[in-house]
Protein backbone atom coordinates (compact mmCIF):
# COMPACT_ATOMS: atom_id res chain seq x y z
CA UNK A 1 0.00 0.00 0.00
CA UNK A 2 1.31 3.15 -0.77
CA UNK A 3 1.92 6.22 1.24
CA UNK A 4 -0.90 8.35 -0.99
CA UNK A 5 -3.40 5.70 -0.40
CA UNK A 6 -3.19 5.48 2.94
CA UNK A 7 -3.43 9.10 3.72
CA UNK A 8 -6.82 9.11 1.87
CA UNK A 9 -7.99 6.24 3.35
CA UNK A 10 -7.45 8.25 7.24
CA UNK A 11 -8.55 11.27 5.61
CA UNK A 12 -11.68 9.39 5.00
CA UNK A 13 -11.94 7.81 8.12
CA UNK A 14 -11.31 11.36 9.83
CA UNK A 15 -13.82 13.37 7.87
CA UNK A 16 -17.02 10.72 8.41
CA UNK A 17 -16.24 10.64 12.18
CA UNK A 18 -16.00 14.92 12.28
CA UNK A 19 -19.01 15.08 9.98
CA UNK A 20 -20.79 13.00 12.17
CA UNK A 21 -20.12 14.99 14.92
CA UNK A 22 -20.60 18.17 13.12
CA UNK A 23 -23.70 17.20 12.32
CA UNK A 24 -24.94 15.58 15.34
CA UNK A 25 -24.52 18.64 17.71
CA UNK A 26 -26.12 21.13 14.66
CA UNK A 27 -29.24 18.93 15.19
CA UNK A 28 -29.10 19.47 19.06
CA UNK A 29 -28.26 23.07 18.60
CA UNK A 30 -31.07 23.70 16.77
CA UNK A 31 -33.79 21.71 19.04
CA UNK A 32 -32.87 23.19 22.27
CA UNK A 33 -32.71 26.82 21.11
CA UNK A 34 -35.47 29.23 22.61
CA UNK A 35 -36.69 30.51 26.09
CA UNK A 36 -35.97 28.41 29.39
CA UNK A 37 -38.26 26.22 30.43
CA UNK A 38 -39.42 28.67 33.53
CA UNK A 39 -40.61 31.24 30.84
CA UNK A 40 -42.56 28.83 28.47
CA UNK A 41 -46.49 28.40 28.48
CA UNK A 42 -47.59 24.47 28.55
CA UNK A 43 -48.72 25.12 24.67
CA UNK A 44 -44.68 26.40 23.78
CA UNK A 45 -43.87 23.44 26.50
CA UNK A 46 -45.45 21.05 24.55
CA UNK A 47 -44.01 22.59 21.02
CA UNK A 48 -40.32 22.55 22.18
CA UNK A 49 -41.06 18.33 23.35
CA UNK A 50 -42.23 18.23 19.79
CA UNK A 51 -39.19 19.51 18.58
CA UNK A 52 -36.77 17.36 20.83
CA UNK A 53 -39.19 14.19 19.66
CA UNK A 54 -38.57 15.10 15.99
CA UNK A 55 -34.70 15.84 16.63
CA UNK A 56 -34.51 12.16 17.97
CA UNK A 57 -36.44 10.88 14.73
CA UNK A 58 -34.02 12.96 13.00
CA UNK A 59 -30.84 11.24 14.40
CA UNK A 60 -32.53 7.75 13.95
CA UNK A 61 -33.19 8.41 10.18
CA UNK A 62 -29.42 10.01 9.67
CA UNK A 63 -28.22 7.24 10.90
CA UNK A 64 -30.23 4.22 8.81
CA UNK A 65 -29.38 6.39 5.90
CA UNK A 66 -25.73 6.45 6.62
CA UNK A 67 -25.92 2.53 6.65
CA UNK A 68 -27.14 2.52 3.24
CA UNK A 69 -24.51 4.46 1.91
Amino acid sequence: MDINRLIDTLMRLFGRKLIDVAVKKGIDYAASRGKPEGEMTDAERAQAAAGRDMADRTKQIRSATRRLF
